[in-house]
């Protein structure tokens, strides 16, 4: 209900006027004087002042400004007689929301009162969504503010190393995951320098790419990578980034490292523990290969002895023969065993990889020929003198040639011109492809994925397994890799890629 406060001095017109605004259902306070009415006013604060503009004492100009300086939102109306209208103006002028004649009609009252309380029902309205949308402001900011606290302390500790940039790569944020990767404390790098610089240079350039690329191509999927730290160390990480958008405009980029030193460490002292297991459980497994020797060398000295005592040089050299092969059987599985269980860092000397190819070539040729199998040679010639470990690329060759001449051998086909090729070709990025291909025996799935296990062999008592354990062995620990393809029947073809330092010239 609205209240109403009447300020007139003649006592008459208040009665009138407020047993009128009463019967209207309204709640009605009057005074006499504008002394009487501001008090009224401070006392019990009415929505709506009604006073005349003439009275003694204060009049109803100065009661207008005393109430609108205590509540501007006050609405008041001015009472006036004929020619005060230069005062009604005036009285519009300090904040009146509307003024009357007298005599004062109920009509004129009425519509007076009914813009009145329009004002303060919008006025009302305004503050209730004002007050309701600063709540939702309120409400949303701590929402925002709680979103981006949580976020925060996620960056912050996650152990992956994340490193945000703007448009232009320039770091906006480095972790304390990237601070442990890279070296580097956060002032050092934020707004400092840009994500490429602390990237080798083919990371660098496929982040680039991603920017300048259409829209479609915004995700770096995972792969293993290699960084530099501050100090100089080379860390495997695991590299992953994104490229940031919003509504159609790059913001910037992020991108994830993954810490591998403790897990490729791990991975190190797991491989050393399998092969010195490896070696320790293959003494019983190797007791069958031991014992087959044994039989060569006996049955190779019985021979002999026979030969000796008879004269028989025949019987004399095939014993000797027989010999000779247990005891190069012999010497392979010792140097094998040898290499298997041993750690050994590359020594990258100067080398040239299609002589140490053509060596071997030449080394398996001749059994090649026995086995009937022909031997393809095809070296690139743009591969020159390289730093490469040539102990490696030899035991490497010799492994592969050798098993691809045994898969011909095995081979039941008869009707088969039987081939062992073996390729050399330059690869970017400082490698070297080679390739050994024959199209022997072929294997199924079941035995390419045991190839590379412990002692596992297809040649019975011709083969221990070790030599592609040691093969496999000898790839990783120069930094290269082995594809394996083959089909059952129709051959295969193993390629390794093994990285190689250039020369440095002579001053």
């Amino acid at each position: 209900m609205t209240r109403i406060l009447l300020i007139d001095d003649e006592p008459d017109i208040l009665r009138v006027l407020a047993r009128s605004l009463k019967a209207d259902g309204y709640t009605v306070s009057t005074e006499e004087s504008g002394t009487d009415g501001i008090s009224a006013f401070e006392r019990e604060r009415a929505e709506i002042v009604i006073t005349d503009i003439k009275m003694p004492g204060m009049d109803g100009i100065e009661v207008l400004k005393r109430i609108k300086g205590m509540d501007a939102d006050t609405e008041v109306i001015i009472i006036t007689g004929h020619g005060d209208i230069a005062n009604a103006i005036e009285a519009l002028h300090f904040g009146a929301s509307d003024f009357i004649n007298k005599p004062v009609r109920d009509d004129a009252l009425t519509i007076a009162l009914k813009r009145a309380e329009e004002k303060i029902d919008i006025r009302r309205q305004l503050s209730e969504y004002t007050h309701d949308l600063e709540g939702k402001i309120e409400t949303a900011t701590r929402e925002l503010r709680r979103r981006t606290n949580f976020l925060d302390k996620l960056i912050r500790s996650s152990n992956d190393g994340i490193v945000a940039t703007d448009e232009h790569f320039q770091i906006v944020v480095f972790n304390p995951g990237a601070e442990r990767i890279f070296g580097y404390f956060q002032e050092e790098v934020v707004n400092r320098r840009s994500l490429p610089e602390l990237l080798s240079e083919e990371l660098a350039g496929t982040v680039r790419r991603a920017m300048d690329a259409h829209r479609s191509f915004k995700e770096l999927p995972w792969r293993e990578a290699a960084i530099t730290s501050k100090s100089g160390e080379h860390i495997p990480v695991m590299f992953s980034g994104s490229i940031l958008y919003e509504g159609g405009q790059k913001l910037g980029a992020v991108a994830f490292f993954q810490d591998l030193r403790e897990i490729k460490r791990l991975q190190r002292e797991l491989v050393h523990s399998e092969r010195l297991a490896a070696v320790g459980q293959t003494v019983a497994g190797l007791a069958h290969g031991i014992k087959n020797i044994l039989h060569g060398l006996k049955g190779g000295s019985y021979l002999v002895d026979v030969g000796i005592a008879k004269k028989d040089s025949e019987k004399l050299s095939k014993g000797w023969e027989m010999i000779k092969r247990a005891i190069g059987r012999t010497s392979n599985l010792v140097m094998d065993l040898l290499s298997y269980s041993k750690e050994r860092e590359p020594q990258f000397e100067r080398c040239s990889p299609n002589e140490i190819a053509a060596e071997v070539c030449d080394l398996v040729r001749e059994r090649a020929a026995q086995e009937r199998t022909e031997l393809i040679c095809d070296f690139d010639p743009a591969i020159g003198p390289v730093l490469m470990d040539p102990h490696t690329l030899h035991t490497v060759l010799l492994n592969l040639v050798s098993n691809a001449v045994d898969a011909c051998l095995f081979d039941e086909n008869t009707s088969k011109k039987l081939q062992v090729t073996v390729k050399t070709k330059a690869e970017p990025h400082n490698q070297i492809r080679f390739e050994v291909s024959d199209n022997g025996t072929g294997m199924n799935d079941e035995v390419k994925e045991k190839m590379f296990t412990s002692f596992y062999s297809t040649k019975g008592h011709r083969g221990t397994g070790l030599g592609l354990l040691v093969t496999h062995k000898l790839v990783d620990e120069h930094g290269g890799r082995i594809e394996v393809q083959t089909q059952l029947g129709w051959g295969t073809v193993i390629s390794v890629w093994l990285p190689f330092r250039e020369e440095v010239p002579e001053a």
